[in-house]
């Protein structure tokens, strides 16, 4: 380890020059930071000198970051420790007299910063934002270096608190996600987590009466007066639809507000035919709120908010007045290499997937997630549980209490998203005192004092919402008996009860698989028996939990990830770590109905097995024709029985009376027209390389450290990809662009990912891919 004394660690940095700030401005504070871990301080204080020779040896980087790149197979525990990050910016002079803070939107997980040498503010939490008023402390245009020293081992007063060794999941080190300058007139709409005020701070809006013909909205918003003299206010609010058009507004009286002090306005807004949100319309206005100052606006906000009513009830989750079934998944956050360093538009590829996988509900499974991830949840349609940190381990008074702050920071970080139905204040598998569980439920209703608020946990206690894991009850009734007057929502299920509990209704071809063949848990290169066996693991569970009185089910999970007990990946996700999707993918995206998406088709067999004549096929059409190579061996409805009564689309079984290679081809129909068709083809021999990019939805951005995952397709001379390719592809780029990780990587089921982060120059990359004995391949990449 290096032995560097800590008053070096403020010198020879980046300079960062703010423009003249004339108004209301919120500048991304992301570039031109300097990144040092493992070194050792022991010996040094933090009174910083600007004049102190010497270096640490600064590695030059931008936000979000992680402390460090780890590898996709643990080889050994992952990196826990102490790291720093320093930034030197200039504040121009003409900002003297304004409101000046630092926002952090997370970083892992104990922070102290400092300003200029000087200590000014400690936070505890790995999963929420801090706001720091510099406004008295940051020199005015001269240069400041703020230094932030992170430490993520472990903690056991701050949530989840349980040492990564035995965690169920992993988190990671550094600032991994934004960090804002903001500069504000000194009479400004408040930062509702700074400002620490119960159903306060911020703008707070509240859907109260809603119906098609007309909605009343209810908003809340708290003016800062930081001056030493009396200030007089109004509050304009403005809602603007998808083009522009007012279709509401509001202009408060004046209120006096005392020097140093706050006061609420709050406002009425009425919509006549309002666009309701729901997943299937996830309509969004534009509110714009301002504080106006003798005619003049000092500070506004944007909002994006939609427009919904709901509620739980035994049985049911109504939106908008109508039943709607929940069909959801877990996500954990985590890339490969980068860990939680996602950027913005990451976030929104992974909230695309979900969408587009047929869920229209993720569970925030563990801790509240990143605002960019919510922002997509909210335009693309997908109803949220949002959570807080915690699994399987209950602390002392000082743990509780962090974890009542961090349900508060939570639900005032969150609480205007309309995505958001159900808040978890609870500690999931946590064997919790009824005192805590009692105190989380209240903090949730303090913040929000409005009846279509429902809190959510894992144990049948104080919450409105009971979300236990199917495993938490025993085969084969789970949890079809549980008849309290309460809403259930199954909030795991498809993998523990297969993986741990001989689960499976059909035992008497159950009892031949081995234990791993029976399991949900299975990584794409394990073929496509067991790829099968885990998609009908999910679609058995999924059914029976619908035998139940429940409002719907979320299964384990969306995406493959690591665990800090266990040197393996856990692999019940329907996407692997890298997002390639498995069979269980097309399973769930089946049972999107038709005018809520589009008509789809997946044949689940590679046609490449002799012994295997049976052919699924998911789809969510009436009925499905299957041809091989050309003539047609059946065209039938959907599978019947007591493990698809329940399914929106149950699959399609057909059983080919002899194999052939070739092609087959599924078509399928609705109303007797044509509307989908896919085709599997028998592979040939590894030939060559092709690259794909996924975008899902959102270009590769230059400037703020986005990457996207390219993908190398070991195909046949034909184009078919060959699923029993294992060549190790060697991944290069040019262009500004970098691989991240391993760019020696093995092909799983004929497909090998990498991980590719664009530079800062807009402007076209490429991306090349070659194996011994393959034609290479090459792709262009444009960062806009």
């Amino acid at each position: 380890m290096k032995k560097i004394p800590l008053c070096f660690l403020l010198i020879m940095g980046c300079l960062f020059q703010l423009k003249a700030q004339t108004t209301t401005s919120t500048s991304n504070f992301n570039n031109n930071w300097e990144f040092v871990k493992d070194i050792d301080t022991s010996n040094s204080g933090y009174l910083l000198s600007s004049t102190a020779k010497g270096s640490a040896n600064w590695e030059k980087i931008s936000l979000p970051h992680t402390a460090n790149i780890e590898p996709v197979e643990k080889v050994k525990e992952q990196w826990q420790g102490t790291c720093f990050y320093r930034k030197f910016f200039i504040v121009p002079l003409a900002n003297k007299g304004k409101h000046i803070a630092l926002q952090f939107d997370a970083a892992m997980h104990e922070a102290d910063v400092y300003l200029n040498g000087k200590h000014i503010y400690k936070h505890l939490g790995g999963f929420l934002p801090f706001y720091i008023d510099i406004s008295n402390t940051v020199l005015l245009g001269k240069q400041n270096v703020i230094l932030v020293k992170l430490n993520n081992q472990d903690n056991a007063v701050i949530p989840p608190a349980k040492p990564i060794k035995d965690l169920d999941f992993n988190y990671y080190g550094g600032i991994y996600r934004n960090a804002w300058l903001i500069i504000k007139n000194k009479l400004y709409i408040s930062n509702a987590v700074q400002a620490g005020r119960v159903a306060g701070g911020g703008v707070l809006i509240h859907d109260a009466e809603v119906s098609e013909k007309e909605a009343t909205l209810v908003v809340k918003t708290d003016i800062n007066n930081d001056f030493n003299l009396q200030k007089k206010a109004q509050v304009k609010i403005t809602l603007t639809d998808k083009n522009g058009k007012v279709v509401s507004s509001s202009v408060s009286n004046d209120q006096v507000i005392e020097p140093n002090a706050f006061e609420s306005f709050t406002q009425n807004i009425k919509v006549n035919n309002p666009m309701l949100w729901s997943p299937g319309s996830p309509y969004l206005y534009r509110m714009r709120i301002q504080v106006i100052q003798d005619g003049k606006t000092v500070d506004e906000q944007i909002i994006n908010t939609g427009i919904k009513t709901f509620k739980f009830e035994a049985g049911g989750f109504y939106l908008n007045g109508k039943k709607y079934p929940i069909v959801g998944t877990n996500r954990h956050q985590e890339y490969p290499y980068i860990g939680y360093a996602l950027s913005d538009n990451a976030q929104y590829r992974d909230a695309f997937k979900i969408k587009e996988a047929g869920f229209n509900f993720v569970r925030c499974s563990h801790y509240p997630p990143s605002p960019a991830y919510l922002d997509a949840c909210d335009q693309l349609g997908i109803l949220v549980m949002d959570a807080i940190p915690g699994w399987q381990f209950f602390g002392n008074q000082e743990f509780q209490e962090n974890s009542f702050q961090n349900i508060r920071d939570m639900v005032r970080r969150d609480r205007n998203h309309a995505a958001i139905v159900l808040w978890e204040a609870s500690l999931n598998e946590t064997d919790m005192s009824e005192a805590y569980m009692d105190a989380a439920h209240k903090i949730v209703h303090e913040e929000l004092p409005f009846t279509d608020v429902f809190t959510t946990g894992w144990k049948d206690y104080a919450f409105e919402v009971f979300n236990p894991a199917r495993q938490h009850m025993k085969a084969p009734d789970y949890w079809k008996k549980y008849d309290k007057n309460k809403p259930l929502l199954i909030a795991e299920y498809g993998d523990w009860e297969y993986y741990a509990q001989n689960a499976g209704f059909n035992q008497t071809e159950y009892q031949n698989l081995t234990k791993e063949e029976k399991s949900s848990r299975q990584l794409r290169g394990y073929g496509q028996e067991r790829l099968l066996q885990q998609s009908l693991n999910f679609q058995e569970a999924h059914n029976d939990n619908f035998n139940g009185n429940i409002v719907g089910d979320v299964n384990w999970l969306m995406f493959d990830y690591k665990r800090g007990y266990a040197t393996d990946l856990e692999t019940s996700g329907v996407m692997d770590i890298f997002r390639v999707p498995k069979f269980s993918y097309y399973f769930f995206q089946s049972q999107r109905d038709v005018k809520d998406s589009k008509p789809m088709l997946f044949i689940a067999n590679y046609w490449n097995d002799p012994a295997d004549n049976t052919v699924k096929v998911y789809s969510n059409c009436s009925d499905v024709e299957l041809k091989l190579n050309g003539k047609v061996i059946a065209r039938q409805k959907p599978d019947t029985g007591k493990n698809v009564n329940n399914l929106a689309h149950p699959p399609f079984t057909f059983h080919v009376p002899r194999y052939e290679p070739g092609a087959l081809q599924a078509t399928g129909f609705i109303y007797g027209k044509s509307v989908a068709t896919y085709t599997s083809t028998t592979p040939g021999k590894p030939y060559k390389i092709v690259l794909k990019a996924d975008y899902s939805g959102k270009p590769l951005k230059a400037g703020c450290n986005d990457a996207v995952f390219v993908y190398a397709y070991i195909v046949d001379n034909k184009g078919v990809t060959v699923p029993v390719a294992t060549n190790s592809v060697r991944f290069s780029v040019n262009g500004g662009a970098g691989i991240i990780g391993d760019k020696d990587i093995k092909a799983e089921a004929g497909i090998t990912p990498t991980l590719v982060m664009g530079g800062d120059k807009i402007g076209n990359i490429t991306v090349k891919a070659d194996a011994d004995g393959l034609m290479p391949g090459e792709l262009s990449l444009q960062l806009k």
